[in-house]
């Protein structure tokens, strides 16, 4: 198995008989030129992991290839997409150019208790032990080999990465969901729109003075 890690939680996996690449979203680069793609796994509808223009064009460019989605994101994929969409849910088990693919999970991770938390899956590749769990944090009843751990994002701190990556205890691991590390203003958008009625959020320019 070969894995290009195209930024963020964007992944392709290469195996001897597919080509698969997960999560493609706005903060992810360099990925949408590929081609041959067999599929494209998306798990769950966060703007970060399923850039919906950038999917519809490589999918225009790989005719062949399959888009998996799980229920609440296939409400978002575009008209001309659907007849390609498979809808998948936790206990699923499909099988994509020889490559067997669990998927796992159901709940992203808890942003705060006054966001609602929406559905997100992780795929586990059965023949590599290979997962990539979006954004959650509940171990999966499987065995990791190889595990994308997700290390920056407004649901989670350091702690939740480390405990997590003990708790799954892969043989191997590599870092994603990092992006946000350089874009403190998705952090803002939350403080702004939960903070307390009355107060005022304001973020300083470096190096310019503001009265306050």
């Amino acid at each position: 198995m070969d894995i290009t890690h195209f930024g963020h939680a964007c992944l392709l996996v290469e195996t001897d008989g597919a080509r698969v690449l997960l999560d493609p979203g706005t903060f992810s680069e360099g990925h949408t030129e590929l081609t041959d793609l067999d599929a494209v796994l998306i798990t769950h509808k966060h703007f970060d992991h399923f850039d919906i223009a950038a999917v519809e064009a490589m999918l225009k460019a790989s005719p062949q290839a399959t888009l998996v989605v799980e229920g609440t994101t296939a409400a978002d994929v575009p008209e001309s997409l659907r007849v390609r969409t498979q809808v998948v849910r936790p206990g699923d088990r499909f099988t994509i150019g020889g490559a067997e693919i669990d998927v796992v999970g159901g709940t992203h991770a808890q942003i705060h208790p006054d966001v609602d938390r929406i559905p997100n899956v992780g795929f586990y590749f059965t023949g590599s032990g290979f997962l990539h769990p979006g954004d959650e944090f509940t171990p999966p009843a499987v065995d990791v080999e190889l595990l994308a751990l997700p290390v920056s994002g407004p649901w989670q701190s350091l702690g939740d990465a480390v405990d997590y990556l003990r708790a799954v205890r892969p043989t191997r691991a590599f870092p994603m969901h990092e992006a946000v590390l350089s874009r403190p203003s998705i952090y803002y958008t939350y403080l702004e729109n939960l903070k307390p009625a009355g107060t005022e959020f304001r973020v300083l320019e470096p190096g310019t003075a503001a009265s306050l």
